[in-house]
């Protein structure tokens, strides 16, 4: 079975403003380093719209609506890093059904892993906020699909992102079928994911100092995450799939590098393989040097393919 890369072009439209990191450059970026001859294998699917229904597993109507249904401007600043343009509604429905689609192409066997490579981010995005550059929580709605749509009972979500996925954590703060996981500078933005925030006992944090590098990283997983992770024996492993822990990332201050993605990959392919059947989709969060993430969606999705 292949490795599948969802994607759409809408994902490129939504405009946050001249100079905001989030910028449809980030998107391309990915794409062009997708496009080498070694990833000539993957399946490339353009990525379906969400529905309403599938969002509304997770956000209120008031957040699907001020996305989805809001008139006048047509530049709305949500919060001081948050912007809606026209293009927005657009590439944030096909974010979050790139996950849905990838997540009914993994449960039905037509792919045995998948990356979503889509914009906006979507970790920060609560039940009722959008916030943090994020609209809608992708992997979130992706995760809620596998439970409601294919009855899974054990759905885990690994963040490896810098910045805590506060959005992820607190759709799922007392739901004891879905595991989160995460890694994250501390402290730092969004200024959540301390060690004792433990949800309904199936929320693993581990905060990582500013500085920390590839030791720290891997011992976070090797001591804590990863045997939570097989303890808990998922039938589905999300990725949320940010690349701003690299060194050469402007917005935060930790030290890993490309080999440190793969590093984690494999090792949540290995689980997947346990526990999964092989299933494991995962999604772009952030990640705001270009360079670095030339590099290192690279080598996460040369990992999915290995």
């Amino acid at each position: 079975m292949t490795v599948a890369l969802y994607t759409h072009r809408a994902c490129l439209d939504h405009d946050p403003g001249s100079g905001h990191p989030e910028s449809p450059l980030r998107l391309a970026a990915v794409l062009e380093a997708l496009g080498a001859d070694r990833f000539a294998l993957l399946d490339r699917i353009e990525a379906p719209r969400a529905t309403r229904e599938q969002l509304a597993r997770v956000h209120r109507q008031s957040l699907i609506a001020e996305i989805l249904d809001a008139q006048g401007d047509p530049f709305r600043r949500l919060d001081p890093d948050t912007v809606v343009s026209p293009g927005s509604a657009e590439a944030a429905l096909r974010a979050a059904g790139a996950v849905c689609a990838a997540v009914d192409g993994v449960v039905y066997g037509r792919q045995r892993r998948a990356f979503c490579a889509v914009r906006p981010p979507g970790h920060h995005a609560t039940t009722q906020t959008a916030m943090g550059f994020c609209l809608f929580n992708n992997v979130a709605v992706g995760a809620a699909h596998a439970i409601a749509a294919h009855g899974l009972q054990r759905v885990a979500i690994v963040d490896f992102d810098v910045h805590h996925g506060n959005g992820t954590q607190d759709i799922f703060w007392t739901d004891p079928q879905v595991l989160y996981a995460s890694t994250h500078q501390w402290p730092l933005y969004p200024h959540t994911g301390a060690k004792r925030e433990t949800g309904a006992g199936n929320v693993f944090n581990v905060p990582l100092d500013p500085g920390a590098d590839s030791a720290a990283f891997r011992a976070a997983y090797e001591d804590t995450l990863l045997p939570a992770i097989d303890r808990f024996a998922p039938e589905l492993i999300l990725v949320s799939a940010g690349f701003d822990a690299h060194r050469l990332d402007p917005l935060a201050n930790l030290r890993l590098d490309e080999t440190d993605f793969r590093w984690i990959t494999e090792r949540l392919v290995d689980l997947a393989e346990r526990h999964a059947g092989g299933r494991l989709v995962s999604s772009l969060e952030g990640g705001y040097s270009l360079s670095a993430l030339r590099l290192s969606s690279a080598a996460h999705v040369a990992a999915l393919m290995d």
